[in-house]
């Protein structure tokens, strides 16, 4: 954690098996569509480019970044500068 100090927030990309709090995508073309969400307890949320009735966790368009930033200062409590 020294070489990323001084930082409040860190977005990495893959890691899907690994235990910290995750937002996972979804795509419709993707190659491989099993949702990781019903079972990694770490998901908090979900962004998709389609629509995801009945689930049960936050949902996001996958290009909504205001939202997912919103969701994101949210969950971990920080405020923007």
């Amino acid at each position: 954690m020294s070489r990323l100090a001084p930082c409040d927030l860190v977005l990495v990309e893959g890691y899907k098996r690994e235990g910290h709090r995750k937002i996972e995508t979804r795509r419709l073309d993707a190659r491989d569509s099993a949702p990781l969400s019903a079972s990694d307890p770490h998901i908090v949320a979900i962004a998709a480019d389609f629509p995801l009735p009945g689930e049960v966790l936050p949902t996001f368009d996958l290009d909504d970044i205001p939202a997912i930033a919103d969701f994101i200062e949210a969950e971990t409590g920080l405020a923007r500068k």
